[in-house]
């Protein structure tokens, strides 16, 4: 007779008993009888959310990431095994064709509302679709964008997939992490605070369901825009020139560079009596820490430095 040793035996008691287990997701209830083998994960930061739970041998590709994104030495390392199966949003046969169980996605997120992938239309294929919860504002009701956001999709990620002791671990030493760098923050005046993703003609900003509020808020500034009942959206310039920020946090991605973006403000003669363009006080933050995901921290310790103008 074969004896299993002690971690095995444990394993196998732990995986019986793990399952089946039911997560929220937006406003569904998704039961798993069994961890994904087969997952697939849209942009970015959703990409390393699985990395950093130890998934990557669950997964059998992402999407989303070329098409707009390039990918920093340790996203590289992180997904180089792994093929990008489309360079936007996927299509349903993408998926079918991986042979995927799992699709972490979100809307706007490599899902839209309406569109060919949401979790209805690929459920007759056999995945099921955990959504990103701060992108849920666009198919109902949520709370405003915070911090556990992010730390609820890594714990629902753990129970997913049977790694809630990773999960539980990386949520309690963010929120240490966290506590230590924003510990001496004076909340007392919080400094306004404009987003500037992209556009010219009209930027593209942070609501108060994005992410960025919830990580300027931490940091001890006011997104001017908090007031808009909105993730992301676009809107006019007057609004910013009016409501007049004393910080401006850009997003770094794309075709467009943080410098070209600083440089367009700072010579725009409309936004010469900006506090922050005439204090020349940017900071930028990577696309990978301004949405979900496990850089959050550091970006809220960037924010917090770049706030004190240190």
């Amino acid at each position: 007779m074969i004896r299993l040793s002690l971690a095995a035996l444990l394993l196998s008691a732990t995986a019986a008993m793990a399952y089946p287990v039911t997560v929220k997701s937006c406003d569904r209830d998704v039961t798993f009888d069994a961890a994904p083998a087969r997952a697939i994960s849209n942009d970015v930061n959703l990409t390393e959310m699985m990395l950093v739970l130890g998934l990557r041998d669950r997964m059998v590709g992402y999407t989303g990431i070329s098409g707009w994104k390039t990918l920093d030495a340790e996203m590289r390392e992180g997904v180089a095994e792994l093929p990008e199966l489309s360079s936007k949003y996927p299509t349903k046969e993408v998926l079918a064709g991986a042979e995927a169980d799992f699709f972490f996605a979100g809307w706007n997120y490599g899902m839209k509302v309406g569109g060919e992938v949401t979790p209805e239309t690929v459920e007759p294929l056999g995945i099921k679709v955990y959504e990103l919860t701060e992108s849920c504002i666009h198919i109902g009701p949520k709370a405003r964008s915070s911090m556990d956001d992010m730390y609820n999709d890594i714990l629902n990620l753990g129970k997913i997939f049977g790694v809630e002791p990773r999960a539980e671990q990386l949520v309690s030493g963010w929120k240490a992490r966290l506590e230590k760098a924003t510990a001496g923050v004076d909340r007392s005046a919080p400094l306004r605070v404009f987003v500037y993703d992209s556009g010219e003609e009209a930027p593209f900003t942070a609501g108060a369901y994005a992410m960025p509020t919830a990580l300027i808020e931490a940091a001890g500034g006011k997104n001017i825009m908090d007031d808009l009942e909105k993730s992301w959206a676009e809107i006019g310039w007057e609004a910013v020139v009016e409501r007049n920020p004393e910080v401006v946090v850009i997003v770094n991605y794309g075709d467009v560079t943080a410098e070209q973006k600083i440089a367009f403000m700072k010579g725009n003669p409309a936004f010469a009596t900006m506090d922050a363009v005439k204090n020349d006080r940017f900071v930028v933050l990577e696309y990978v820490e301004a949405t979900p995901g496990p850089r959050n921290i550091a970006a809220v310790e960037k924010l917090v430095t770049g706030f004190r103008g240190n």
